[in-house]
């Protein structure tokens, strides 16, 4: 039996536009001195992903920014199988550009007895990882605008690995263009016939 995928959610231009900038139009919540608007149809998102996968947060950001952004995004914190900050994650350091970065290395994800075969990590940032990029599935930065769509056609997506023993061995760059051809006659169900 295969066991159940884990999606690994990042927060910040993933799930939520955060600012500190007072002008923003709209937003959904306040956490601290940020405004933060919800991606379009992150409530659908969580549902329809939480009826196939298991669910985890894991953001470079601080650790008590992410748990007040998770208790705000999530229904029931019983949904998640973790939830975790930058405490979690490894500083890098980029010598060309003389900058810091954060990596989430899924190796403290197989340490809580995932195999990372059934593991996905969705995040805009594919630097972050680095060290596992045959988990990634990227996403566009979200900044905040209503007519952004990503989360159906992301969800859709996640939904054909289900059955895959192996998310690692498929390839992920271009699902979006792939996501968006599925309605056309001729085009493949299967994100793994895509390579």
């Amino acid at each position: 039996m295969i066991p159940r995928l884990l999606v690994v959610l990042d927060v910040d231009e993933t799930l939520i536009y955060a600012t500190d900038d007072p002008l923003i139009d709209r937003c959904d919540f306040q956490v601290g001195r940020y405004s933060v608007r919800c991606r379009p149809f992150l409530a659908e998102f969580v549902t329809r992903l939480s009826s196939f996968a298991d669910i985890a947060v894991w953001s470079s950001a601080s650790d008590d920014y992410v748990t007040d952004i998770a208790k705000n995004i999530f229904p029931s914190p019983d949904l998640l199988r973790f939830c975790w900050g930058r405490s979690r994650c490894t500083r890098r350091f980029d010598p060309e550009r003389y900058l810091e970065y954060w990596v989430k290395d899924l190796k403290k994800v197989k340490r809580l007895g995932y195999t990372l075969d059934r593991v996905l990590i969705v995040d805009d940032s594919p630097e972050k990882i680095e060290r596992q990029y045959g988990n990634h599935v990227r996403v566009d930065p979200f900044v905040g605008s209503d007519a952004d769509a990503t989360l159906p056609m992301l969800a859709e997506y996640i939904s054909s690995f289900v059955s895959a023993a192996n998310v690692r061995a498929i390839e992920k760059r271009g699902w979006e263009s792939r996501q968006r051809n599925t309605a056309q006659p001729g085009a493949t169900d299967n994100p793994g016939d895509a390579q």
